[in-house]
Formats: structure tokens, C-alpha cells, sequence
């Protein structure tokens, strides 16, 4: 199968699909005038005298030497190759798909003046699994992702390295066995390739979508919790939550009201119960998720707008008839976008690791086994699970401190404020991968709290969640290594098993 990119309106979901999966990506035929006449434009522009930025001059505080035409070539290849200072561990091959394909979406709304053949070379590559070797550091996220996607360039212009069929290969070697011949870059092609937010984009958006499965998992966990400590589902009750307004609130308190409808455990103390209110991390659970869930909506939609986004300079204006410098290149949506979601993950976990804190200890617990197990002190049950969340949990919140204000001058000052884009998106995985790591726990403690409940059962939804656990996880009887288990638990968040298992509409991140 092959996704078609519509320049300047491919949505979320398509996104996602090219996150997650291996089709190819081409651009709407429809792509190709507006990419053309901005080409032509161009090539025009290099035989002039007048000085135009990075297609006759050089580049940043050398702005001002000319360039002659008949170094058009040399100049875009030397751009490409004195960019290509990425360090560190090269960024999934997942990643780099993303990448390539949200700048195919950037040139193909025709305005940065590259010919067609470079974006079907790009489409080539994404089609025929060549995927060049990026590393993962030495963006700031202005003036463009200049050193990885430079290394991306490389590769296109048969440097750098790249792996195709599990072998990594010299970027010529890689293109010549998968049957295509590396380019020659034209006037402002390099520039073109190496200016923009594709790499900071890509990791954003990698982040944004594993946050929201982590969300649906979270919603999930939150109401086994429930069920777990015998909490009250009043505050769940929709008058509440409507009365306040928010979105996001409302939709988590709807989904926990329908994941716990049914239980016999609810109903065993839903009279009689000497606890007036549960605390926080029960109670107040879809005001902290919720809150969270409208964040990552309002940086769903500044992600969503950057992938089809034009972020390179010059940019050529083909009605006005202009080649002009902006300044599209500067990550500070992408980096605003990535602190948001930092920060909904901190919260969703800090709330998560609060709630496991609380079912393994026997006197906030409601009589269940201190540390869920049958025989304490013999055996420590969950008890070290609750301490690696707590650590996890600590750690996400440090790595939540902002990015973007973390602004230096580079480029000899031609460059004096930078998003920080970059690594401010690239943590997001680390953090996401700690979130699924915590809820994973919740997921085991709470199902084991559940359990310990017997002969009343949870509800449906949560009955067909804890059976998919169970395929994976035994009960915890006694003590055993457990770094297995909390690893399958994690697992099943990730890839999203525990909503499918649930079988209920969960929210959606475009809503």
C-alpha cells in the first residue's frame, strides 16, 4: 500500500500510520506544478548578479560572499557535508521514515524551490527501505535540524551511511543496491533539505502518540485502582464534571464511568461505607488526566500544523514573484509543543505512581495484604515494583523542566536565539518509555488488588483487561523475580493492548 501525502492538509492520523508502520509515502500528483514553477524560480535566480541567500551567496555570518553560478553545485554539496556533525546513538529507523516523510510534505507545498526528482528520490528511498544512518544530537532547533537532516541529505547524494536490508552501507552502495542512483543537487537544494523542524517534528509527534496510548492505558489502570482500594465512583458522577467544563475532564470521567459500570466490588460498598472521601489520586483522577488530555490536544495541533508547514529559507513566493528570508526554520511551536507534552506526561505518571503508592500499603488500602501478598514479610510482594515507580516517576519530572527557554547564540551570532527544540522532543521518548514502565506497575498492583477481592468480580470491560494481563502474568503467590513481569506489563501498554482488550471507545487525540 501506498499513502499519499497531501501537502498542507495530511492529518494526524496519517501521521501516526507512517509512524507506525512501513507503506510507502508519495506526494499527491497534484504537488508537482506548484513544485516546478517554485524550481524554475530558482534556477532562474542562480544566473542572476543579484545576491539571493543561499542559492548565489554563502551561508549564515558569510551571508555576504557571492557566489558564482558556475559553483551552484559545489556550494550545495559542501552545505550538506560540513553539516553532517551529528553525534551520538542514530535515531530509529522509525524515526527517520517520519522525518522524511513530513519533509517531502514541506517541499511539496512549492515554495523552497527544489526539483521534482529530489522529492521522488525521497519517495524512492521511503518505498525501497533505505534509511539513512541519522544521530540523535546537535540540533538546536534553529535555522532547521541542520546536522540531521543534513546527515539525510548525505545520503541522497550517495554519502554518509545507510541501512538497507539490515546492512549498513555506504549511502551510494545503499542507493545503487536498491536499484536508484544518488542526485546532484541544483541551486538551494541542499539548504532546502537541511532547513526545517523535520527532525524535532518527527520526535514530537513520536512522543505525542505514544503519550495518548499511555493516556488510554492510564484511564484504564486508574479505574482497576478504583475497583482495587473499593474507591467511590461518585466523583465520577457527570453533573461534576460538567459543571466545571473541561473537555478532557469530562471525556476521562465518562470513560472511567463506563470501564467500572457493572462491578460487583462497587456495589458491594456503595452503602455503608465508613470513608467519606478517597484520597486525591482517586478522587480527583479526571481532573489531573483530563487536564492532561487537553494539553496534548492543544499540541496535537500545533504538531499537526508544523508537519505541513514550509520551514525553510529562502522561501520562494511564486505569485509576489519573490525570493525572500524569514524565518520558518525556527522550531519554538514544535519546542513549546514538546514541553506541553513533558509536562502531561510528568502528571499523568506522578498521579499513576500515587495510586500504586497507595494500594500496596495496607492502611490506605482497604484490608487488602500489605504489598499485595497472601503471605507478608516471608514475601515482599510488590513492594520494590512501588519503589521503581517512584523512582521513574522522579525522574520524568526532571526531565520536564522546559526546553525552550534554553536559549543560546550560535553561529557566531548570526543565530542569537534557538527553540531547543530538538532535545526537548528527543526526551519524550525516554519519558514515555518511564510512563509505560509505571503504569505497567499500576496495572499489576492493580490487578492483584482486584483479585484479593473475590468472590466479588470487577466489571466487564476490567474483567476482559485483567484476563489479558493474566495471558502474559501470573498472580503473584510468592515472591520471584519480577523484572519479567513488570516488562510484559509495560509491553502491554505500548502497544496499546489493554484499550483493545477493554473493548470500549476510548478518547481520541483529534477530537
Amino acid at each position: 500500500m501506498t499513502r499519499i501525502l497531501i501537502p498542507g492538509s495530511t492529518d494526524l492520523r496519517a501521521l501516526e500510520a507512517i509512524w507506525r508502520g512501513s507503506e510507502a509515502v508519495r506526494l499527491s500528483p497534484e504537488a508537482r506544478g506548484p513544485v516546478d514553477a517554485a524550481a524554475a524560480r530558482v534556477s532562474a535566480a542562480a544566473r542572476s548578479d543579484t545576491p539571493i541567500y543561499g542559492i548565489n551567496t554563502g551561508f549564515g555570518k558569510l551571508a555576504s560572499m557571492k557566489i558564482g553560478a558556475e559553483d551552484t553545485s559545489a556550494l550545495q554539496r559542501n552545505l550538506v557535508l560540513s553539516h553532517c556533525c551529528g553525534v551520538g546513538e542514530p535515531i530509529s529507523s522509525a524515526h527517520v521514515r517520519l522525518m522524511m516523510a513530513l519533509k517531502l510534505l514541506s517541499l511539496g507545498r512549492g515554495a523552497s524551490g527544489v526539483r521534482w526528482e529530489l522529492c521522488s528520490l525521497i519517495e524512492d528511498m521511503l518505498a525501497r527501505g533505505i534509511t539513512p544512518v541519522i544521530p540523535s544530537q546537535g540540533s538546536v532547533g534553529a535555522s532547521g535540524d541542520l546536522a540531521p537532516l543534513a546527515h539525510m541529505a548525505a545520503v541522497m547524494m550517495g554519502y554518509g551511511q545507510a541501512v538497507f536490508e539490515g546492512e549498513t552501507l555506504p549511502g551510494e552502495g545503499a542507493l545503487r543496491r536498491a536499484g536508484l542512483a544518488p542526485i546532484e543537487l541544483g541551486a538551494k537544494e541542499g539548504l532546502a533539505l537541511i532547513n526545517g523542524t523535520q527532525f524535532s517534528t518527527a520526535f514530537a509527534l513520536a512522543g505525542l502518540f505514544d503519550t495518548w496510548r499511555a493516556v488510554e492505558a492510564a484511564l484504564i489502570t486508574s479505574a482497576m485502582s478504583t475497583d482495587a482500594i473499593m474507591g467511590s465512583t461518585a466523583p465520577l458522577q457527570p453533573a461534576i464534571h460538567s459543571l466545571r467544563g473541561h473537555a478532557g475532564q469530562i471525556e476521562a470521567a465518562s470513560t472511567m464511568r463506563a470501564l467500572l459500570d457493572g462491578s460487583e466490588i462497587r456495589e458491594s460498598h456503595r452503602e455503608g461505607d465508613t470513608r467519606v472521601q478517597d484520597p486525591y489520586c482517586i478522587r480527583c483522577q479526571p481532573q489531573v488526566t483530563g487536564a492532561a488530555m487537553d494539553m496534548l490536544r492543544m499540541a496535537a495541533r500545533t504538531l499537526e500544523t508544523e508537519a505541513n508547514a514550509v520551514t525553510d529559507n529562502p522561501l520562494v513566493l511564486v505569485e509576489p514573484d519573490m525570493i525572500v528570508s524569514g524565518g520558518n526554520f525556527h522550531a519554538e511551536p514544535v519546542g513549546f509543543a514538546a514541553d506541553m507534552i513533558a509536562l502531561a506526561v510528568a502528571e499523568i505518571g506522578a498521579i499513576a505512581q500515587r495510586r500504586v503508592a497507595l494500594i500496596v500499603d495496607p492502611t490506605l488500602s482497604f484490608d487488602l495484604p500489605p504489598f499485595l501478598t497472601p503471605d507478608p514479610g516471608l514475601n515482599s510482594g510488590l513492594m520494590i515494583a512501588e519503589v521503581t515507580t517512584a523512582a521513574l516517576m522522579s525522574e520524568n519530572k526532571h526531565l520536564a523542566n522546559p526546553c525552550v527557554t534554553d536559549s543560546t547564540p550560535t553561529s557566531a551570532n548570526q543565530e542569537d536565539h534557538v527553540s531547543m527544540a530538538a532535545h526537548g522532543a528527543v526526551r519524550l521518548g525516554r519519558m514515555v518509555a518511564n510512563l509505560e514502565q509505571i503504569i505497567g506497575v499500576e496495572l499489576l498492583c492493580a490487578a492483584q488488588g482486584i483479585e484479593f477481592r473475590a468472590p466479588l468480580k470487577t466489571s466487564l470491560p476490567l474483567t476482559k483487561v485483567l484476563e489479558r494481563l493474566r495471558r502474559v502474568v501470573p498472580p503473584l503467590a510468592e515472591d520471584r523475580y519480577m523484572a519479567p513481569d513488570l516488562e510484559r506489563a509495560a509491553k502491554l501498554v505500548h502497544e496499546g493492548a489493554l484499550a483493545e482488550a477493554a473493548d470500549l471507545p476510548m478518547p481520541e487525540l483529534s477530537s
